[in-house]
């Protein structure tokens, strides 16, 4: 027998107006029908979300790339100005030796010539000593040779300057050729990059019951709390790379970068139930994000909400998290001392704006960063 809630005008009207088994079936049929349509829809726009997102991923990881490789080609070019003004420096060096043999010798010309054509006679009526004259001649031949044989030797170094100079300018032209191409290769995966997060955007802003919204932050929380769970088993105890333990630095970490503070420990995020686990700190696109203290690369890759993430391991189950940066500088294994530049800040996630995401752990439990930071 089927439900029988909604009778109340009598029990004949009641019965005279139940349904037939066959018609609740056909209803039933159509509620099922109409939650498989809803259910197909919200899952093709999640595909085409995660998609995207994979997309946005690949960018990112591929604008990375790029950036590094612009970055070694712009060192190789300035090595290559270096090394061009060096030469520069050595041309000016040897030009001003034979400029000063060229004077010596003409210094002597001139001597000789003042002399007059019968200089060696000259010499040779006034000395009384013909031993004596005749090693005076002969040094006054090896001078001669030996002043012109410097200058030559001076004159195929300094061609030679020219050539090696002339190779390192060609070089150098090469080079700020490839850097510029590298730079518009950057600017344009970054306007790849940004296009499909539009088009990201875009899709989310159609998922929009809060069941849906409230299921992605969900996964992303899972997704962050997995990943630092594998991290936590992962990591073996090692010596402490300080002093210092890391909790008893508290009250006194510098800021990974300087600004205002988007997003608090505890805040709600999106309005829902779940709540901030760190802070967020506005910083300019592109500012360098430094490690606080001593510790060890675990962490340096993509990751849903937080996109390219780095996390160090501090010693003693504490770690700090660096997620929404547009480019890593480490690698895993790599180990930081305070100061040291982590990654560069990119666009926070949900704000409309660049920041940085900033994360304290005690082994699973998240704790408020704000009490660590120097005031």
């Amino acid at each position: 027998m089927l439900c029988t809630v909604g009778w109340g005008t009598g029990a004949f009207q009641a019965r005279a107006a139940a349904p037939t088994p066959a018609a609740k079936e056909a209803e039933l049929k159509q509620v099922r029908n109409r939650i498989d349509s809803i259910r197909r829809s919200i899952q093709a726009e999640a595909e085409r979300r995660d998609a995207l997102a994979g997309q946005v991923r690949e960018a990112e990881l591929k604008i990375q790339s790029a950036r590094e490789r612009l970055a070694d080609v712009r060192a190789r070019r300035i090595a290559s100005e270096n090394r061009l003004a060096d030469l520069k420096a050595e041309q000016r060096a040897t030009s001003k030796k034979i400029d000063d043999e060229r004077d010596a010798l003409g210094a002597e010309v001139r001597v000789a010539y003042m002399n007059g054509r019968q200089e060696q006679l000259k010499l040779l009526l006034n000395q009384q000593d013909p031993a004596q004259l005749g090693r005076m001649l002969a040094y006054y031949g090896y001078f001669g040779r030996a002043r012109a044989e410097r200058i030559t030797a001076i004159s195929e170094h300094l061609a030679h300057l020219e050539l090696v100079s002339e190779g390192i300018a060609k070089e150098t032209e090469q080079l700020r050729a490839l850097e510029e191409d590298q730079a518009r290769d950057v600017k344009a995966l970054a306007g790849a990059r940004d296009q499909r997060a539009r088009t990201l955007a875009q899709v989310q802003s159609k998922i929009k019951t809060r069941n849906d919204e409230l299921s992605k932050l969900q996964r992303e929380a899972q997704a962050l709390e997995k990943l630092v769970e594998e991290l936590r088993r992962a990591i073996e105890e090692f010596p402490e790379l300080a002093e210092q333990p890391f909790q008893r630095v508290k009250g006194k970490l510098p800021w990974p970068v300087k600004g205002s503070v988007l997003a608090r420990f505890g805040q709600l995020r999106a309005g829902g139930p779940l709540k901030w686990q760190g802070m967020v700190i506005a910083a300019d696109r592109g500012t360098q994000v430094r490690s606080p203290y001593y510790g060890r690369v675990v962490y340096a890759d993509w990751l849903p909400g937080l996109g390219l993430l780095v996390v160090l391991d501090h010693g003693g189950g504490y770690m700090s998290l660096y997620g929404h940066n547009e480019q890593v500088y480490r690698r895993v294994g790599d180990r930081v001392s305070p100061g040291d530049p982590l990654a560069a800040v990119g666009e926070a996630s949900g704000f409309g704006k660049s920041g940085l995401y900033f994360e304290i752990r005690k082994g699973r439990t998240a704790l408020d960063p704000g009490p660590w930071l120097a005031k």
